[in-house]
């Protein structure tokens, strides 16, 4: 397989990433809804005890030691990890980059499908009384954020509050932990792949950004695209008209007139040999 260029993966992903962003920021939906969405959820997850969001946002409001953290981590990781990750790949295991590469980018895009369908206000924005902090807007003084969302303090018009289902940080953190686990190596990074996920989950929900169904639903995106991989490969192969040939199952003998299996000619020649040799 020829190794991709690095160029083009560059662009490739800039354009995707680009029709991302623009995506989220032309389909905010109205708040109405996007709240209405909000609650269904919580009173979904409260009719099962699953509202884990709760306990952890009161936990991470009130020791600052651990709030500010996940702030830090909420606005950042993903931005680092994953471009770390696919850089690793493009570096070091180029026959895999193609494939994971293609995996993220249709996870993203099954993201945003959910952004339009399931406009969904995120905990923080909910109204105070339903008990939750936004503790991006708490601890705003120690970091580069303002109190809407991760984006820089003054550009929260730039981003979309209402893209909370599916949560991609939970999706794409999945994506790093499973490539980690698969490629890393050592155990130390097959310990990463397992805990940057699980952190991941625990920060979105601590810092009332996600529910826990919101990460739930990450998970499956990040399936979905994974089953979605094999076919755009296998088409984005007939496109370029560069499909694979089939592997060669005789591990590269050929056959000559008279011959049925790869090879026969060399073990007749050697049963002559042992022949020649006994007489």
């Amino acid at each position: 397989m020829r190794r991709p260029r690095w160029w083009a993966e560059l662009s490739l992903i800039g354009v995707v990433y680009a029709a991302y962003t623009g995506g989220r920021l032309l389909v905010r939906g109205d708040e109405a809804s996007a709240v209405g969405h909000g609650l269904a959820i919580l009173r979904l997850e409260e009719t099962f005890g699953i509202d884990a969001e709760r306990p952890l946002n009161r936990l991470f409001t009130d020791v600052p030691a651990l709030g500010i953290p996940a702030d830090f981590a909420y606005a950042s990781l993903h931005y680092l990890v994953t471009p770390a990750i696919l850089v690793w790949l493009f570096r070091r295991r180029p026959a895999r980059y193609r494939a994971a590469r293609t995996w993220l980018m249709l996870s993203t895009l099954l993201g945003l499908v959910g952004f339009t369908l399931l406009p969904t206000c995120p905990p923080r924005l909910l109204d105070p009384g339903h008990g939750f902090t936004d503790t991006m807007a708490y601890f705003s003084a120690y970091g580069w954020w303002g109190g809407e969302a991760s984006a820089p303090r003054g550009l929260g018009g730039l981003t979309n509050q209402y893209a909370a289902m599916p949560s991609l940080h939970v999706g794409w953190a999945l994506w790093c932990g499973v490539l980690l686990w698969r490629y890393g190596g050592t155990p130390a990074a097959k310990a990463l792949g397992v805990a940057y996920p699980l952190l991941t989950t625990v920060v979105v929900m601590g810092t009332a950004n996600h529910y826990l169904l919101d990460a739930v639903a990450g998970a499956a995106v990040m399936g979905a695209g994974l089953l979605l991989t094999p076919h755009a490969l296998r088409l984005a192969g007939r496109l370029r008209g560069t499909a694979e040939a089939p592997p060669v199952v005789s591990g590269g003998c050929e056959t000559s007139t008279g011959e049925r299996i790869p090879g026969q000619r060399s073990v007749s020649h050697t049963a002559d040999d042992t022949s020649t040799a006994a007489r």
